[in-house]
């Protein structure tokens, strides 16, 4: 099957965030200790192993997917964008879920040292840009956010994961 440069980068990048997303934090610093008061406010039930694993990754996922082509040897070539009011309304609320993900990892004791700071409101940043090409129906700048998504979450892997990309093999890659 042939598919678009998009597709499969950002297949790989699901593939990744999927062990990625886990493994964020496997070898990060601790995270910012919060005062009992801070730290009282808020449920961090999850840690940011499990939130970025079961909230952000499964978001960035309907984002990817719903940006870029295929060109398959048995379908031809079609798109993935949305194509109704209803589509591009789900994208919309994905991106503000990808904003408030960003907010989520600056909560007292889930922030870390670091880069952290920066990586959360550039997630944020991004989800607005989703947003914004949600509500114009633009697939160009739905597709630009997505390959920014994508590269903040790669930077986050290099600084807080750097070896989570020496794990995937050129040919470990198939579906």
């Amino acid at each position: 099957m042939l598919v678009s440069r998009f597709v499969l980068r950002a297949f790989c990048l699901t593939l990744a965030s999927s062990v990625g997303f886990v493994g964020c934090t496997q070898e990060s610093p601790e995270p910012i200790a919060a005062t009992d008061a801070e730290a009282s406010v808020y449920n961090l039930t999850m840690d940011t192993t499990e939130f970025m694993a079961h909230v952000l990754e499964p978001m960035a996922d309907v984002l990817w997917k719903s940006a870029g082509w295929i060109l398959d040897e048995n379908e031809g070539y079609y798109e993935l964008y949305p194509t109704d009011d209803e589509s591009w309304l789900n994208v919309h609320n994905h991106g503000a879920m990808i904003v408030e993900a960003g907010n989520l990892m600056l909560l007292p004791g889930r922030a870390q040292d670091g880069a952290w700071t920066t990586y959360a409101q550039a997630t944020s940043e991004v989800g607005l840009r989703i947003m914004s090409a949600a509500d114009a129906q633009n697939n160009e700048d739905l597709f630009q956010a997505g390959a920014q998504l994508y590269s903040v979450c790669t930077a986050c892997h290099q600084a807080y994961n750097p070896e989570i990309l020496t794990r995937f093999t050129p040919g470990g890659l198939t579906e």
